[in-house]
């Protein structure tokens, strides 16, 4: 079955106190989204990859590839204004049936055993979206009173969400809704149901300056 992985990186470096977006900061010597276009190259060595990223950074992009010498093909296209529009976006680039991830460019860590369960459990199930179990104390503010939360029955949402491509292109023909806050969302309103699975709590998402240096620290760890 075709496969293709969406890597939507339209982060900026307010969160990280940073003048280059987040999507571009070094990681262990390489700028962080080649990280995640790397492991799904990797684990895939035949998928189409397809990279959306705002137009005012092709430019930047472009010579980032230069001086790393990346050579992993890509397809690149303009993100849009929300990440919902940057995956619309990119699914005119899914010229195939078959199975479509959609995954956060800031999240380098990504394995190549959780890309290949993810895809072989869609294949199956007809999507999967990865999920891990919340461990904090969880409280949920209402009129200005808090309540406590059953962490026992909440699951923290990662990335990759894989999904057969006409269910995803389906979905995403939808005008934007706010609650659109994953793919599993917008695939959720047409009435799918959502199968999860196990995801790695390794796979962290780079927001602030600290999900940088505990990546680095990983992936120190790894090599030695």
């Amino acid at each position: 079955m075709k496969k293709s992985a969406i890597i939507v990186a339209g982060g900026s470096g307010t969160r990280m106190n940073s003048m280059v977006p987040k999507q571009f900061l070094l990681l262990a010597g390489l700028p962080v989204v080649m990280h995640s276009l790397q492991a799904f190259h990797q684990t895939f060595p035949g998928i189409s990859l397809v990279l959306a990223l705002p137009r005012n950074q092709f430019g930047y992009w472009a010579d980032l590839c230069n001086l790393h010498h990346f050579t992993i093909p890509c397809t690149l296209v303009a993100g849009g204004n929300t990440r919902f529009h940057s995956v619309q976006q990119a699914l005119a680039a899914v010229e195939h049936d078959g199975l479509a991830a959609v995954h956060d460019g800031a999240r380098p860590l990504v394995s190549a055993a959780l890309i290949r369960s993810v895809f072989n459990l869609a294949e199956i199930h007809g999507n999967c979206v990865p999920v891990i179990p919340v461990n904090e104390s969880i409280r949920e503010v209402r009129d200005g009173r808090s309540i406590p939360v059953d962490r026992n029955s909440l699951r923290a949402v990662q990335t990759p969400q894989v999904f057969h491509v006409q269910q995803l292109k389906a979905a995403y023909r939808q005008v934007f809704r706010e609650e659109f806050t994953d793919d599993a969302t917008v695939v959720e309103s047409l009435g799918a149901a959502i199968f999860l699975a196990a995801g790695d709590p390794v796979n962290i998402k780079i927001t602030h300056p600290h999900d940088l240096a505990v990546a680095e620290i990983i992936i120190e760890k790894a090599v030695r």
